[in-house]
């Protein structure tokens, strides 16, 4: 598909220090968007990046009806722009669309979108260790009705952001087992804007504490770990890779598949399956936990350098370049950059 373009003028590209890039906090200078009204996809274009305009009865602001993804694109030595899983995450959009009753969004306003916005913006792309061109594509209902029922309109943005690594000082999490992230039957595999929303004030009472995120338990029993704030989990015990295994409560993360697949690809013992508390405290006192670290597109693999449960803090080893988060750390960034060869077929290019 081709689509309008209303160019930026002027573009705000000079006014960017590229050496200092926190993430999420600096935007590129257009953006794709389409609108769903009527029951058809309409308006199809691609417009400055800009404030939106929406009604105080937004039904998004009411009732919720908002799901996002979260991309990143790189640039090779030879000026190629390189896309990691594209389609899996074109993918999930869909599943969390039909979990919040959203029309799911077409494969060519997704992808032909996206591939128009960075072709436009791709001098945004920055290179070098850590450093990427983010990409947020945003769903979200716009009816102005009061009534608690599925919105008749919507809106789909891609906007886009360049920026360096999410964590970059050490990471500390603390067990939660007050608050929940999710319940089975609930929103947890869907990137659905609220499961955000309700983890907010969990992760702040243990930033207060001293930790930057949390560990968050299952809701029924807090005996088992899920999920590390906004990451997939993931230990090394015993020299085997153990995660929590998928469920309607978690996110199936591209990383976290990622990281699996290149697991097994090295010939390591992989297990996914429940993983209780008292068993992630049990290897931390006796030495046999080796590794733990988050997964997702933001933080990319993420090692922890402390976990606290209770008022204890027990400190992990340093994830060097010879751990294996550090063997798949390098290697999927040097895989990304289109530095290796790609055994798994994961790297699209533009």
């Amino acid at each position: 598909m081709s689509f309008p373009v209303t160019q930026a003028n002027p573009s705000r590209i000079s006014q960017i220090d590229f050496n200092q890039l926190p993430f999420g906090r600096i935007f590129s200078d257009h953006m794709f968007v389409a609108d769903y009204q009527h029951g058809a996809w309409v308006n199809a274009r691609i417009i400055p990046f800009s404030p939106i305009s929406l009604s105080p009865a937004g039904a998004v602001l009411h009732y919720g009806q908002a799901i996002f993804e979260g991309m990143k694109v790189y640039k090779n030595e030879a000026g190629e722009l390189l896309y990691f899983r594209p389609y899996e995450n074109y993918k999930r959009m869909q599943s969390s669309a039909i979990r919040l009753c959203m029309p799911p969004v077409p494969e060519e306003i997704f992808m032909d979108g996206l591939k128009e916005l960075i072709k436009l913006d791709q001098a945004w792309i920055p290179t070098g260790k850590g450093r990427s061109l983010y990409i947020r594509p945003v769903y979200f209902a716009t009816d102005d009705v009061i009534g608690v029922k599925a919105s008749e309109n919507y809106t789909f943005i891609i906007f886009t952001s360049p920026t360096g690594p999410y964590y970059t000082d050490e990471l500390k999490v603390e067990i939660e087992k007050t608050y929940s992230r999710s319940n089975r039957g609930g929103t947890g595999y869907a990137k659905a804007a609220g499961n955000y929303g309700g983890a907010l004030y969990p992760t702040r009472l243990a930033q207060q504490r001293g930790y930057n995120q949390v560990i968050w338990t299952d809701a029924a029993t807090h005996s088992r770990v899920e999920e590390s704030g906004t990451m997939n989990l993931m230990f090394v015990i015993n020299n085997v890779l153990v995660t929590p295994s998928l469920s309607p409560s978690k996110l199936a993360g591209i990383t976290r598949d990622s990281v699996i697949r290149l697991a097994q690809h090295w010939g390591m013992k992989v297990e996914e399956r429940d993983v209780y508390v008292e068993e992630i405290l049990t290897a931390l006192e006796n030495g046999t936990l080796q590794e733990a670290f988050g997964t997702g597109t933001a933080a990319n693999i993420a090692p922890i350098s402390v976990i606290g449960h209770e008022g204890k803090d027990f400190r992990i080893p340093e994830a060097g370049p010879e751990t294996f988060a550090g063997k798949a750390l390098h290697f999927l960034d040097e895989l990304k950059a289109g530095k290796i060869e790609d055994p798994f077929g994961w790297v699209a290019k533009l």
